[in-house]
């Protein structure tokens, strides 16, 4: 059974800087893609991606000031955020599939999410 589980979510001051992190059991990690998204109202987006082969994909949003990377070894996807807006304010989502679905909310499996806020 498939699990994804968000944490690393807090409150901060805008500016600030926060990185979470999905911990991943239940199927083959390293062959899995795997995003972030996030939700502030009636929307959900994407944030960021990496595919089976690592390569990261961002939304123009975050492009600068997000950083997602795996390590394989943990089972473990993460999103460093740095310069962080109010209007990054939302519930950030863990998802993964074992097709890339960017920037589709198609992915097979999610997490419960980690709540983000910024203060300005």
């Amino acid at each position: 059974q498939v699990h994804l589980v968000e944490s690393g979510g807090d409150s901060v001051q805008a500016g600030g800087s926060l990185r979470l992190s999905c911990a991943a059991s239940g199927f083959t990690y390293n062959r899995y893609s795997m995003a972030w998204f996030r939700q502030a109202g009636e929307w959900r987006e994407g944030v960021a991606a990496v595919d089976g082969d690592g390569g990261p994909i961002y939304a123009d949003s975050v492009k600068g000031r997000f950083t997602i990377t795996k390590d394989d070894a943990k089972h473990t996807l993460y999103l460093q955020m740095s310069g962080l807006k109010p209007e990054d304010t939302a519930m950030y989502y863990c998802a993964a599939d074992d097709a890339n679905w960017w920037p589709s909310l198609r992915y097979k499996y999610w997490g419960k999410g980690t709540q983000v806020t910024v203060n300005s």
